[in-house]
């Protein structure tokens, strides 16, 4: 049930049809991943703390540094020199006491990794590297949870959503293959802070949507954001029966 506290809390969206108590019960029973705590994890981990996803497992092995600070918002000029997870712990308990919060403070291998996503109900990969995005898709198609991918470098972002649980879904891999030209990170190649606010904004958008139950999630689409222009592009992603991952022969 919900406490009176929490229905005050929440209020605003359960008001909404889509949502109602039902809905923000399913967030309250819900436990998410959330994979680096920077430009996109920051609106990511602010927006599911605040809506009431009850638990809220938090991956990132870096410290907070000054650069960051021009667009990870979850962090501020206290928290430089600090864990990014307990500096994200600090600012979530803030917002709201309500909710748990796991920590994991190092680099997750591929048992550890494994384990963090079999004990969630969706992850989200906020992380800037392609190796990484590789693993996590790699552990959801694997522990058939939901995958809310986002990215975000320069003036340009994308953003999908893969979901093992469905026969048509495609993978991460069956988009990307080996390699992707977003092998340069923010700190070569640079980012407005803005753009990955928008970018982990919809993820945590369709993260709600996912965990709540309502609306069209992103799956089979990606989206394309150019920042320059304040451009949005759409693109349908088939799933490839032949992926090295998620294909027939692994199924």
């Amino acid at each position: 049930m919900l406490t009176d506290q929490e229905l005050l809390r929440y209020s605003r969206q359960i008001l909404l049809q889509q949502i109602d108590i039902d809905g923000q019960l399913r967030l309250k029973a819900s436990r998410a991943l959330i994979i680096g705590l920077g430009g996109l994890g920051s609106p990511v981990a602010l927006y599911l703390a605040a809506a009431g996803v009850g638990e809220l497992h938090l991956a990132d092995f870096d410290s907070v540094d000054l650069t960051n600070l021009q667009r990870q918002v979850l962090h501020d000029s206290q928290t430089v020199g600090m864990s990014k997870v307990d500096s994200a712990i600090s600012r979530l308990t803030a917002i709201n006491p309500e909710i748990a919060l796991v920590a994991h403070r190092v680099a997750l291998d591929e048992d550890s990794l494994a384990a963090a996503v079999a004990a969630v109900d969706l992850v989200l990969d906020c992380s800037d590297n392609f190796s990484t995005r590789e693993a996590v898709n790699a552990a959801c198609i694997a522990a058939g949870k939901p995958l809310v991918s986002g990215a975000a470098i320069r003036l340009e972002g994308q953003l999908s959503v893969f979901d093992p649980r469905r026969g048509d879904s495609p993978c991460y891999h069956c988009l990307y293959g080996h390699g992707s030209e977003a092998e340069l990170t923010c700190s070569e190649a640079g980012v407005v802070g803005p753009l990955v606010g928008l970018v982990g904004s919809l993820q945590a958008l369709e993260a709600l949507k996912l965990l709540a139950g309502f609306g069209e999630p992103l799956v089979g689409r990606l989206l394309l954001i150019d920042a320059l222009g304040t451009r949005f592009r759409e693109l349908r992603v088939k799933r490839d029966p032949a992926c090295t991952v998620c294909g027939d022969a692994h199924a």
